[in-house]
């Protein structure tokens, strides 16, 4: 076994995930962690107007998501917001306005990836910043290697996505990686966990803070593609996009209620 087998073993042994009694309540769970996850965003800046989602695909309807509806704030969004949708983008449970793009991308991500439980988009600073160059990220830092060769650029922008060719291309192009740099528009994060495809889209945003400061004054030096493969190994695997968030929600749910 080699060290970075070893690291990841390691990691995986220590970290206690859920356990559930039933699937309701493990819905339960996973709505409150995906409202910690829009207040995270809130905090970081992460809410602009109407745009940006996170979807949760429902442990109990495998073909249903839950998703945020328009005109709440990121920062205001309680468990009860939150709208339940099913494959042919009609709202099941709750009250609200469902965003047309967010059920358009989503739902053809949770249909082509069942293995995806979540999937996060905003229109954070940075990331849109850097979707205007219509380029990957390079594995400039140690951060940056979570993301090597494991996303892709949807170099083609023609509006708001509501279009179903547009986000099964999107969803095709993304293939079995866990992010997308969607040109002239922003982020798009996916994980096997709620957890991880948050934490996906935070560290990305800084990855494009990062290397935007560095092309600002200099040409960034690369880190080796072995390397930074081994270190996506470590860093960038589910495991520790799970493990990298539960700081962010154990601070969200002892201040404040959700």
């Amino acid at each position: 076994m080699n060290d970075n087998n070893a690291i990841v073993m390691n990691l995986q042994a220590g970290v206690s995930f859920p356990r559930y009694q039933n699937k309701h309540e493990e819905r339960e769970d996973k709505k409150k962690r995906l409202v910690a996850g829009f207040r995270v965003f809130a905090e970081k800046g992460f809410d602009m107007g109407g745009a940006g989602h996170i979807s949760l695909r429902d442990p109990i309807l495998t073909d249903h998501f839950w998703v945020n509806p328009l005109l709440v704030s990121f920062s205001q969004l309680t468990t009860h917001d939150l709208l339940l949708v099913n494959s042919a983008g009609q709202v099941v449970q709750g009250e609200g306005l469902l965003n047309g793009a967010a059920f358009t991308i989503h739902s053809k991500i949770h249909e082509l990836r069942p293995e995806v439980e979540a999937a996060a988009h905003a229109h954070s600073v940075y990331g849109r910043t850097w979707s205007t160059l219509g380029r990957a990220l390079d594995p400039i830092t140690q951060d940056a290697c979570a993301f090597y060769q494991d996303h892709v650029v949807f170099n083609r922008y023609s509006g708001v996505v509501l279009d179903d060719d547009e986000s099964e291309r999107i969803a095709r192009l993304l293939g079995e990686k866990k992010a997308c740099i969607l040109q002239n528009h922003g982020l798009l994060t996916v994980g096997t966990s709620l957890d991880a495809a948050v934490w996906w889209f935070i560290l990305m945003e800084s990855c494009c803070q990062t290397q935007l400061m560095a092309e600002a004054v200099a040409k960034p030096i690369l880190i080796p593609e072995q390397d930074a493969l081994n270190t996506r190994k470590v860093i960038g695997n589910e495991i520790a996009g799970w493990f990298s968030f539960q700081n962010y929600y154990k601070q969200i749910i002892e201040k404040q209620d959700i």
